[in-house]
């Protein structure tokens, strides 16, 4: 497809003039809202105007908002989809019933609010989020799945007041952003809570349970614990799918799920999203079960959800995954294990603000790595992280684009082998982008 006439420049323009997380990481953040709430209010506060469920967590927002999408999507209802960051193109991040906002509507926003960007010079995040909510209000959605990006108390989306607000779970990641302990993490992203709003939590931690019924009561936020609502048991995978009983611990009742989304961890979010689902149900969404599972069965296509324990070849397997957290490695190295395979090969790549001593102990030292970095300079430079994965143990080469240790990890593959790609989204990203056809 061919690019819109200033397209690029203007993405250009946004990565490079504005301060970026990705790139810079830390420095790239501002201490409050302000910015967000001067852009919002210049665009005539767009957020006020649609519905929204608002999800925070460590690990499993984009595919609990990509579900919770695909089953507004498929009942009917005119649904916008914010997440970050982005695997390939930019405007994955704000999608309108799965397709994401034009090149053209990019660009003209940019150029129509280029003044105020120039005036209050806001990060890259906060523009982004400001586009977003301005493309729902302008399509006249009927809901919004807005995901945080980093945190919740201070991330830019944090000036909506949504009807349901979920937290999936926590972890540790951004330890140096969010807090050194669970509890200091998970009262950041309790700061999503609002007054009077519902809140899910994904799953439950004796760590920080106390902290989120005290946010609860403070704001008299009813609170409702998935885990409580739901049991999931995995009857079988086959590739690309896994099949489910859905077990509903309060009418007693059982569902047989199919869905694409092919991770083992899935199953803690798919209690999160059958329980916001009935919540949304509650509050005047006609939502039946029968939808909800035909979505289930499809949330990549109806959303374009990508690089979660992605299945881009069946032969020789090729998987990708964007975990990049000891949380979120731990459920994917468990996977990888049951992956049968004569010999297995893992791209790896990470960001230099990781524990990525504390995440490499996790990986099999009977796999070929090839070690890589992405193209930002956040990332950790793939000399380095062979130097630190060899003192662990862990053997294989490093390579200066991902896109060569890619290339490399392919040509070394026999038909029963399997190659994995993680560590980061941006390396998975970058793989994605080089699989792409010609001309797309």
């Amino acid at each position: 497809m061919a690019s819109t006439p200033g397209y690029q420049q203007t993405l250009d323009y946004l990565f490079e003039r504005l301060p970026m997380f990705s790139r810079i990481g830390k420095a790239a953040l501002k201490p409050d809202l302000t910015n967000t709430l001067k852009l919002c209010a210049a665009l005539g506060n767009p957020q006020d105007t649609f519905k929204s469920v608002h999800l925070a967590g460590t690990n499993g927002k984009g595919s609990t908002s990509h579900a919770l999408a695909a089953i507004l999507q498929n009942a009917g209802y005119k649904t916008g989809l914010y997440t970050s960051p982005h695997l390939i193109d930019f405007r994955e991040r704000i999608r309108i019933n799965g397709i994401p906002v034009s090149q053209q509507w990019v660009v003209g926003f940019v150029a129509k609010t280029k003044g105020l960007i120039e005036e209050i010079n806001p990060s890259f995040f906060e523009i982004t989020v400001a586009m977003a909510f301005l493309a729902f209000a302008e399509a006249q959605v009927d809901i919004a799945i807005i995901e945080t990006g980093l945190g919740g108390r201070l991330d830019s989306t944090n000036i909506i007041t949504p009807l349901l607000s979920i937290i999936t779970n926590i972890s540790y990641d951004h330890k140096d952003l969010l807090g050194e302990t669970l509890p200091e993490i998970a009262a950041e992203k309790a700061g999503i809570m609002k007054h009077g709003v519902p809140v899910i939590i994904g799953e439950q931690n004796d760590a920080t349970e106390r902290v989120f019924f005290e946010h609860s009561v403070h704001h008299q936020s009813p609170l409702f614990y998935a885990e409580s609502h739901w049991d999931m048991v995995r009857v079988k995978q086959e590739g690309r799918y896994q099949y489910y009983k859905a077990v509903d611990k309060v009418r007693q009742a059982m569902y047989s799920i199919c869905t694409d989304l092919s991770g083992n961890y899935q199953a803690h979010n798919i209690k999160t999203i059958l329980t916001a689902t009935e919540q949304l149900s509650f509050m005047g969404f006609t939502l039946t079960m029968d939808n909800t599972i035909a979505a289930l069965a499809n949330v990549k296509g109806l959303t374009g959800l990508m690089g979660r324990w992605d299945w881009l070849q069946e032969q020789p397997i090729i998987i990708c995954d964007v975990a990049h957290n000891p949380a979120g490695l731990t459920e994917v190295m468990h996977q990888w294990q049951q992956v049968t395979a004569t010999r297995k090969h893992i791209v790896l790549g990470f960001v230099k603000d990781k524990d990525v001593t504390e995440a490499l102990a996790l990986f099999p030292k009977d796999a070929t790595y090839y070690f890589c970095n992405a193209q930002i300079l956040r990332a950790l430079p793939a000399a380095e992280l062979q130097e630190k994965a060899t003192a662990m143990g862990l053997h294989g080469e490093a390579y200066p684009t991902v896109t060569e240790a890619f290339a490399k990890a392919k040509s070394a593959m026999a038909p029963g082998d399997a190659l994995l790609i993680t560590g980061s989204f941006f390396i998975v990203g970058e793989v994605l982008e080089a699989l792409k056809p010609e001309g797309e």
